[in-house]
């Protein structure tokens, strides 16, 4: 890596792919600070079903941005790219290098290309899209959005509601697509402020040899997740009675589905089922996300965890000792 500007490592993937044993491994070997990148991950008491890591693991690898919210709170894209940034100063004022690992990829995109001034919206404006949604169905909400902002409906897909109805708040409120407040703030934004401008920014992404064997992994871990109690850590969240569905850490992948089972919604089998195709649809979502990802460095997942992160480390160390 140059020494022009300061390094960062970006490793992404989709859920279950490995991520959190790999930035382990790369932690093992480098003088490296892990910063979590991970909309779930950041809420505390919200630990087995976002697949956090554990005590031991944060023993050997320390991540930046887990633990940091309440999961009563809300958290935006702008709150993320505020806090990885005091993270990242944090990590080179150390003479190290800053490892943002995960899977919220809007959140890494909002770091590399910026995030454009939205709008604010209201709640009444968003509660009445809830409203239509229940009649119309988020699909056809995402028809909707395709005809006023076809870019964004184009990166949205269509079961992802919080991202529809933000979009659809934003034009209903303004009358301007999102898109559009995308585009003037890039063109606004002198280039040297610019993300990739400023860091030596090496973007790496396990990616599945096989869709069928993240499948296997996902139903592996989602599994484990049961055996350790994930039913419990929902029950407690539920039992606060300050929290809903309605709330962005509530609608996290298995935990909307466990709710619902014990809110009598769902059957035990009903839950598991929809948990699973939930996940299995954030992986699509993902895998969506970097088969456009520019200026990226693949890495196969088609070995077990622990062979991948050993496997993983020697790959990402060829690459950044070729730089």
């Amino acid at each position: 890596m140059t020494d022009s500007k300061p390094p960062i490592i970006f490793l992404m993937g989709p859920t279950a792919s490995g991520k959190t044993d790999l930035a382990i491994a790369l932690a093992q070997q480098r003088p490296v600070d892990v910063i979590s990148v991970d909309s779930a991950l950041i809420y505390r008491g919200m630990d087995i079903g976002t697949a956090k890591p554990t005590a031991q693991e944060l023993s050997l690898a320390p991540h930046g941005l887990i633990d940091i919210c309440d999961p009563a709170e809300t958290y935006s894209v702008a709150d993320f790219c505020r806090d990885a940034q005091a993270e990242i100063d944090k990590s080179h004022q150390a003479g190290r290098t800053p490892v943002l690992v995960g899977g919220t990829m809007m959140y890494f995109n909002a770091l590399l290309k910026g995030l454009a001034d939205m709008p604010a919206t209201d709640l009444a404006t968003r509660a009445a899209i809830e409203e239509e949604a229940l009649v119309k169905g988020w699909s056809l909400l995402h028809e909707e959005l395709a005809a006023v902002d076809p870019e964004s409906a184009a990166q949205i897909h269509p079961n992802h509601s919080q991202r529809i109805a933000r979009a659809l708040a934003v034009y209903r409120m303004s009358g301007k697509p999102m898109s559009v407040y995308r585009a003037e703030q890039l063109q606004q934004s002198p280039v040297d402020t610019h993300f990739s401008d400023r860091y030596d920014v090496t973007q790496f992404a396990l990616i599945p040899q096989e869709r069928a064997l993240l499948h296997q992994r996902i139903a592996r871990r989602y599994e484990m997740m049961l055996e350790d109690g994930f039913e419990d850590e929902v029950t407690q969240l539920y039992q606060r009675g300050d929290l809903s569905l309605d709330l962005p850490s509530m609608r996290a992948v298995g935990y909307r589905q466990m709710w619902e089972y014990i809110n009598k919604v769902y059957s035990y089998d009903e839950m598991i089922e929809k948990g699973l195709a939930a996940t299995r649809q954030l992986a699509k979502r993902q895998l969506t996300w970097l088969r456009g990802w520019e200026g990226l460095h693949r890495l196969e997942v088609d070995i077990d965890s622990t062979t991948l992160a050993v496997k993983g480390e020697k790959n990402i160390a060829r690459v950044l000792n070729s730089l």
